[in-house]
């Protein structure tokens, strides 16, 4: 069977880098959250350790998200046909597919994920300088650097839930994971999630490559 490329090698390992990153400031966070927490610090080797690879794994998050992002976004720009798609989405959830409206590269739930997660992702950077205490927190007045925690917090809160679905999501619709995986999809996951997309590769090769000039 002839698979379909998803996902190449960079984009799978820039996902995965980022995927990484999150589950380490996940547990770290939470560490740093709550003192009954705090026991999670010694997958980090300590609260000092803890304190100091925080921030720079936040770093390291952000530069990966933003080659996604930057790589994804039109993509993900929202469409009438996301709105129909949302619509029925009693229908999606229950597998019935007809009366669908197709569905492109993604769908608006994965492109819905995608414009939460670049705002939360903005806002977990610059809270995170202000309240960097090493480098940057002392230069801004207190009641600022309180509230850089606040939304520090609310920000890292509303990430996990989002990719809690999101794993949810690839764990559920059989086929997802294994393309940020291995990279591949079969013709008939593609035809049957992503139709819109799948016709338009099939023109793409329809066309062939381009004359040279």
């Amino acid at each position: 069977m002839t698979l379909i490329e998803r996902y190449n090698a960079n984009e799978r390992t820039i996902h995965w880098i980022t995927a990484i990153s999150f589950v380490l400031l996940a547990l770290s966070g939470l560490a740093l959250f709550h003192p009954a927490l705090f026991w999670l610090s010694e997958l980090f080797g300590g609260g000092q350790w803890l304190r100091v690879l925080h921030p720079f794994i936040g770093l390291v998050m952000f530069s990966a998200f933003s080659c996604l992002a930057l790589r994804y976004w039109h993509h993900n720009l929202i469409e009438w046909n996301d709105i129909r798609w949302l619509m029925h989405i009693l229908d999606v959830l229950n597998n019935r597919e007809e009366g669908v409206p197709e569905v492109a590269r993604y769908n608006a739930g994965q492109k819905m994920l995608f414009w939460t997660l670049v705002p939360c992702m903005l806002a977990l950077l610059l809270s995170g300088i202000l309240i960097w205490r090493r480098y940057f927190s002392g230069y801004f007045p207190i009641d600022m650097v309180r509230l850089g925690a606040l939304v520090h917090a609310l920000a890292a809160f509303v990430l996990i839930l989002s990719i809690m679905v999101h794993i949810y999501a690839g764990i559920w619709i059989q086929g997802t994971l294994g393309a940020m995986l291995h990279g591949y999809v079969t013709p008939g996951w593609a035809r049957k999630h992503h139709p819109r997309w799948f016709r338009s590769l099939l023109k793409a090769k329809d066309a062939g490559p381009p004359e040279p000039h």
